[in-house]
């Protein structure tokens, strides 16, 4: 069945046309863009008059392995969630049971370095489950500095989930500050050699820890320069919080000299991770000009009193989800250093959601809405229509032609070198794929809070997923779930 769009504004990012236009969609394609376009019978006719509308949003970096977190997501207006930050290990597995369950939307994975590294150094089997993955980031074992031969184990593994089908490597370096240097650059040349793009959350800033081996957004560059390969620079308003101004102007001095840095951020002042992270120690946390009452648990909703605690819940549970507050969003000084992460020139909008976890420890429902008391941070659900909300509807410091730059067309083209299936997407023109939303431009608004997580956003009116409608009239379509893998291209 084909299905027409009829008089909505329409946003090409990838062309640069913002008009208003008709749009034909058969088959999972965008068929025709133009004015007066005809219907045939049969064709499902939306009069989408007065919406804007352009190319699904494109999340590289979700943890939302779930049908519960990907409704909250397309609810967002994001049409592909991929998990590159992180990745999951072995990858076949991810993708053959994310495949197996059913998703609403796209999905994908990078090669886990950090799974790759437990595994060689720890002793510690991966299953791809991202609960588990959370446990063992706070196992110290795998936070050291690994010996040639392990260095060319893990290595080993990498190489063989890029080869299998992974969208680069995901490199949780943040959770093991202290290795050595010489990793990373090793495994940035493996990337460039494989063509696949890594994925990193960097180590500490300099300001942070002057201990650190090496400050962490200046060896991104550094390494990037080195070696070629193409290098992602995951959340950098967390990683940088109060020095992002230096962070930025670094990056961009690298990025004029030839390094192939991209960088991401969303719109919150706090952040989400297990609560064993190695930045969440009381000593760094001092360092960073932080405390422990910086830190709430997400399924409680405890706030961190004091040191002693914040040593009890790390002891008692490495792999707990907590949320830290890096910036205070209350503070016009801190938001805006925020909006400078988001203006920064071709920064790419990502979520870095966090699965929704239930008080009888699920993180999984088919129930539409969701059931009540779910925990999570609220970029879940909300940092597409958040990010809307501030940079166009109130700042004006996007228009709606950069917006869809920034969240669909800028991240495809991340893509496009290690997997063939991105050329198609973050572009509504003839041949492009039929990942489409349409956002009523007045209403648009995220609506999750810290203390309400998992509140949908409003304003997304319409969403397709490979043409299948996946919201129609603003409800969610419980009976939908057209998503489909992204890959590498196998080796």
């Amino acid at each position: 069945m084909r299905t027409l769009l009829r008089g909505g504004r329409v946003i090409d990012p990838a062309t640069g046309f913002d008009g208003t236009a008709d749009v034909l969609v058969s088959d999972g394609v965008v068929t025709a863009v133009g004015e007066g376009l005809t219907a045939e019978p049969g064709d499902m006719e939306i009069d989408v008059t007065g919406l804007v509308v352009g190319p699904g949003f494109i999340d590289l970096h979700s943890h939302v392995h779930t049908i519960a977190g990907q409704r909250l997501q397309a609810m967002d207006g994001v049409t592909t969630a991929l998990d590159l930050e992180a990745g999951l290990m072995p990858i076949e597995r991810a993708y053959a049971e994310a495949a197996a369950a059913g998703r609403p939307l796209h999905y994908g994975f990078s090669a886990s370095w950090g799974a790759a590294r437990a595994q060689v150094l720890a002793g510690i089997e991966p299953d791809a489950n991202i609960d588990s993955g959370l446990a063992v980031l706070g196992n110290p074992v795998w936070q050291r500095s690994s010996s040639p031969k392990e260095l060319a184990a893990w290595l080993s593994l990498v190489d063989g989930e890029l080869a299998a089908g992974a969208l680069g490597v995901g490199v949780l370096l943040g959770y093991a500050p202290d290795t050595d240097p010489g990793e990373f650059l090793a495994l940035a040349r493996l990337a460039k050699e494989a063509g696949a793009p890594t994925y990193t959350h960097v180590r500490e800033l300099v300001e942070v820890n002057p201990e650190t081996p090496v400050d962490g957004s200046a060896e991104i560059a550094i390494v990037a320069a080195e070696t070629g390969a193409a290098m992602h620079h995951c959340h950098v308003n967390s990683t940088s919080g109060h020095q992002i101004e230096r962070v930025l102007a670094a990056l961009e001095a690298g990025r004029a000299a030839g390094s192939r840095v991209t960088v991401e951020a969303y719109p919150y002042g706090a952040g989400s991770t297990a609560i064993g992270a190695a930045f969440l120690s009381p000593e760094r946390l001092k360092m960073k000009g932080l405390s422990p009452s910086s830190v709430i648990m997400l399924e409680t909703g405890e706030r961190i009193a004091d040191e002693g605690r914040l040593l009890q819940v790390r002891a008692e549970d490495q792999g707990a989800p907590c949320i830290l507050e890096f910036l205070d969003e209350s503070n016009p000084r801190d938001l805006g250093l925020l909006h400078q992460a988001l203006v920064f020139p071709d920064a790419i909008v990502a979520s870095d959601a966090l699965p929704v976890y239930w008080k009888n420890g699920t993180s999984e429902s088919t129930e539409w809405p969701l059931p009540p008391g779910g925990a999570t941070h609220p970029r879940t659900a909300g940092t597409y229509a958040k990010t809307l909300r501030l940079m166009v509807r109130e700042s004006k410091a996007w228009t709606w032609l950069e917006a869809f730059r920034r969240c669909s067309y800028l991240p495809a083209r991340v893509l496009d070198e290690v997997a063939p299936g991105a050329l198609a997407k973050g572009r509504l023109n003839v041949g492009a794929d039929a990942d489409i939303v349409a956002i009523d431009p007045h209403a648009i608004t995220d609506a999750a809070t810290y203390f309400d997580p998992t509140r949908p956003s409003v304003g997304v009116r319409h969403l397709f997923v490979s043409g299948v409608p996946v919201v129609t009239d603003g409800n969610l379509r419980t009976d939908a779930f057209p998503g489909k893998p992204l890959r590498g291209e196998p080796r």
